[in-house]
């Protein structure tokens, strides 16, 4: 372990100074396979290098909570506006049409409903990924957990194992218990332990110093929605965090339990990938609300 006796803070972040990419708009995925290049450009548009992912992988530890009792009803009429979807391997042969041609985020580690956010995860067969062709397994990682941090982190290291050895990116998605500090200094220790052992994408949450956060990870950031807030504080959300330099976000209750989902969605679409300001958001969001 390295010696933390006069251990400096983190400080020299470089903010004003982008981290290089070379021949592929995504930072820290110019070494990458052929393979791994090709999934990860189906996630992240070529064009801004960016992705609206739908989230709706909830069930899998919380069974069917509010929109997604009939992911048939509620998720499937808004793949068409999403750049892809993340959900479990259940859902997706049972719900997901094979005829959408959607790029998927797999749920990769499987836990139970005992305690929603610290489970001691077991990470799926990667031939079972193969089958259902994801473009990108997503597994958690809890980080500052006494009880369960070693064993996430090993199941991170052996999804990027077989990631690695079958083309498929691997994203670690960063966990929070009741227990842990949700300041920028956590997310970016997580966020970091999550590249360095070998994720090609961080999914974590936004906080105030986001931009340190994102200049201490070498690989693309995807912030969560989080809990159902109001649209207008939502569009708000994906607004900071892309201006902050997030590569999207993965939205989940804030889409499907809004009250215009299709709407919410396209609302948020104009953010990560037209520019949109909270404000021009929020009325397209209105807009569109009362022309249905």
């Amino acid at each position: 372990m390295p010696d933390m006796d006069n251990f400096k803070e983190a400080e020299a972040f470089g903010i004003d100074t982008p981290q290089k990419t070379i021949g592929f708009p995504l930072k820290g995925c110019s070494n990458l396979d052929w393979g791994m290049k090709n999934r990860l450009a189906r996630i992240f548009s070529p064009k801004d290098g960016r992705s609206l992912m739908l989230a709706c992988d909830h069930g899998f530890i919380m069974g069917p909570t509010g929109g997604v009792e009939r992911i048939d009803l509620s998720i499937v009429p808004l793949l068409k506006y999403a750049d892809c979807l993340m959900c479990t391997r259940g859902v997706l042969r049972a719900v997901i049409p094979p005829t959408q041609d959607i790029p998927v985020c797999l749920r990769s580690d499987a836990g139970t409903s005992v305690t929603t956010e610290l489970n001691d995860n077991v990470v799926i067969d990667v031939q079972d990924a193969i089958r259902v062709n994801a473009a990108a397994m997503a597994v958690m990682v809890a980080v500052g957990d006494a009880a369960t941090e070693a064993k996430t982190v090993a199941n991170l290291y052996h999804a990027v194992d077989v990631g690695q050895r079958y083309g498929i990116p691997v994203m670690g998605v960063t966990a929070v218990g009741k227990q842990m500090t949700r300041d920028a200094r956590y997310f970016r220790l997580a966020t970091r332990i999550c590249a360095e052992n070998g994720a090609n994408i961080v999914k974590t949450y936004y906080t105030e110093g986001f931009e340190t956060v994102v200049a201490a990870c070498p690989v693309p950031i995807v912030i969560a929605g989080g809990k159902k807030v109001p649209e207008r504080d939502a569009l708000e959300l994906a607004y900071r965090a892309i201006s902050e330099g997030a590569a999207g976000v993965d939205m989940g209750r804030n889409v499907f339990q809004s009250t215009n989902p299709a709407a919410m969605i396209r609302a948020v679409g104009a953010v990560i990938h037209r520019g949109f300001k909270p404000d021009e958001a929020y009325q397209m969001f209105q807009d569109l609300s009362a022309s249905k």
